[in-house]
């Protein structure tokens, strides 16, 4: 969560045009993306702010005013659903997502970059199941015309859709990010020294200022420090080394 807050946070605070990670075709799907992404991650913030406020104001309408209400709590969920969702590329794009890093430093930097991109298609195979499931689901519902439980009974086919939309651009994403690594390397598909902390992307995107943002070690480069040779002890026979 504290990396999609991170990607959140710096999306609306980068004005400048950011160049294409590769050349070519890839370039500008690549740039059209990014673009797409920007815009999704702050209309996102937007959303969980709206959540913030409707819940509010539910609690305020229940328990002081003493009235009851209908649609606030199925309203933040489709917001929260909403921001979750279709945020996912926009933060895989940053290569935000939550990872476990507990082999980097065991492997060998070539062994690394297999992996990295072995990941990305597992995530792919993954992420394109999800998809293809909630396009499913959402197609149930707009036809049977599924509808909530509760008493205000809004449309099932809305998170559907949020969700199927969310998936789909970052099964999109993930494909964008092999191709790049498969023809230009895994640093060329976003991989970078990780991040660490919370306000890494407010230091480098809001503030100008990356060298106030702690990096790790760069999982592309060899961790492992080669041994110096044994200094062989220098004999002397007869007054000549």
């Amino acid at each position: 969560m504290s990396h999609a807050f991170d990607a959140a946070s710096a999306a609306s605070e980068t004005h400048k045009v950011e160049e294409a990670r590769v050349p070519g075709l890839l370039g500008i799907l690549d740039r059209a993306t990014r673009r797409l992404n920007h815009l999704i991650l702050v209309l996102g913030g937007l959303a969980l702010v709206a959540a913030c406020l409707v819940l509010s104001y539910s609690v305020l309408i229940r328990y002081i005013l003493h009235e009851p209400t209908e649609w606030q709590d199925e309203t933040a969920v489709f917001l929260i659903v909403g921001a979750t969702f279709l945020s996912a590329a926009g933060v895989q794009a940053k290569r935000g997502h939550v990872a476990i890093e507990a082999l980097t430093g065991l492997l060998p930097a070539g062994v690394n970059r297999a992996r990295l991109v072995l990941v990305d298609i597992i995530s792919l195979a993954f992420v394109t199941f999800f998809a293809w499931k909630s396009w499913s689901l959402f197609h149930e519902a707009w036809v049977d015309g599924q509808i909530s439980q509760s008493t205000w009974g809004p449309p099932l086919w809305i998170p559907y859709l949020l969700m199927s939309a969310g998936m789909s651009l970052l099964a999109i994403q993930f494909v964008l990010q092999i191709a790049e690594a498969l023809l230009y390397g895994p640093r060329a598909a976003g991989w970078a020294k990780p991040k660490i902390g919370i306000g890494a992307d407010v230091n480098r995107d809001m503030r100008g200022r990356p060298d106030l943002t702690p990096e790790g070690p760069d999982i592309l480069e060899s961790t492992i420090t080669p041994k110096a040779a044994p200094v062989r002890p220098v004999t002397t026979t007869g007054g000549k080394a």
